[in-house]
């Protein structure tokens, strides 16, 4: 039943992507349509952050990643480089797992 699922499920995916391909075209659309569609993928991977940060399984938890997190959102906003980020936050969740 698990594979027919899922054979089912990636069949319909490709079937959606193909009806948008055929259904849209080359159509140009509205500059603030356009916008926002170029917002999507940025949207949809913070969701995910956010999702596999504080949830375990079913459960809000709030651990060494949601310090490790907020100290990369503060040296983003403060426009440290990227891999100096990464340090930061690793550091950050490091320290905290070892203290806790």
């Amino acid at each position: 039943m698990t594979w027919m699922l899922i054979v089912v499920l990636s069949v319909g995916a490709y079937a959606l992507k193909s009806a948008g391909l055929v259904g849209v075209g080359v159509r140009d659309f509205p500059a603030p349509v356009r916008n926002v569609i170029a917002l999507i993928p940025a949207a949809v991977l913070s969701a995910l952050i956010v999702k596999d940060t504080f949830t375990a399984g079913h459960d809000l938890q709030i651990d060494a990643r949601a310090i490790g997190v907020a100290v990369a959102v503060v040296a983003v906003w403060k426009r440290v480089p990227l891999w100096l980020v990464i340090v930061f936050a690793c550091a950050a969740t490091g320290i905290t797992r070892a203290v806790s």
